[in-house]
């Protein structure tokens, strides 16, 4: 994939991949500034979430999902978007939005509206049977709700046997709640306990900051799945997956 001969790199994984994914979150970018990330980094990128509600409000959208689309990504309506025509009634306007722009991805989420568990699993298990790939998100996006790690664990098993492909941690584009304190710094302890018992394949890991970015990557390796990625920092994080950045220089080195 590079663009000359370099040894001893670490195996990643090509797409359509199922485990070292990298999403992207996409706060508004032009069609022209589309084009020039396609051109650079397409292969690195599996996902982009259109970030919150930015659909509703984002000119030549149509096209801008069309250029994501034949440059091999897929895009996705942030979970807020499916949140806010949730708690007011129009769910059935989003089955609309999905086919008027033929958007194949789903993220159910409840990090900014109250959705009984139950009630976000029908909802899962509903997209999931319509064929749609489905993410779904656990974690608040109010940094004074905590869960437990035995909560944490609960709700990511539900959801994938609802029909999530993947559950993302919540972090938001701060990288400041869910599995992170209020400074940025991982809650370490929280994710050994989530992974102990969920193959950490099967979670996206919401990691805008490059500490973060650092820190899963050192702990499992080049093809961790990673979110929330600014499109500035697609190719910084592929370096940190190859061990070709200084912060991650040694850790494959020393593996061969």
């Amino acid at each position: 994939m590079g663009n000359f001969p370099l040894p001893n790199l670490p195996s990643r994984t090509s797409k359509p991949r199922r485990e070292g994914l990298t999403m992207i979150m996409d706060k508004g970018l032009g069609p022209h500034a589309v084009e020039d990330l396609l051109t650079i980094a397409a292969p690195y990128i599996d996902f982009v979430k259109l970030g919150w509600t930015t659909a509703y409000v984002t000119g030549s959208l149509e096209s801008k999902v069309r250029l994501y689309k034949e440059g091999g990504v897929e895009p996705y309506f942030g979970g807020t978007l499916w949140e806010a025509l949730y708690v007011r009634g129009a769910t059935s306007e989003f089955y609309r939005l999905l086919d008027r722009y033929q958007i194949q991805v789903v993220e159910v989420s409840d990090g900014s509206v109250e959705v009984p568990h139950e009630e976000k699993l029908r909802w899962i298990a509903d997209f999931r049977q319509r064929g749609y790939v489905v993410l779904s998100e656990v974690g608040s996006k109010d940094a004074a709700k905590v869960l437990p790690p035995f909560r944490w664990i609960e709700l990511i098993q539900a959801e994938l046997e609802a029909g999530s492909l993947w559950v993302i941690a919540e972090a938001r584009e701060s990288g400041t709640v869910g599995m992170y304190r209020s400074t940025g710094e991982v809650r370490e302890g929280l994710v050994e306990e989530v992974v102990h018992v969920i193959p950490h394949h099967k979670l996206i890991f919401e990691a805008p900051q490059r500490s973060q970015q650092v820190w899963f990557i050192r702990r499992f390796g080049a093809n961790t799945n990673l979110g929330n990625i600014s499109p500035e920092d697609i190719l910084s994080v592929e370096t940190l997956r190859l061990g070709l950045r200084g912060d991650t220089f040694w850790t494959f080195i020393r593996q061969e």
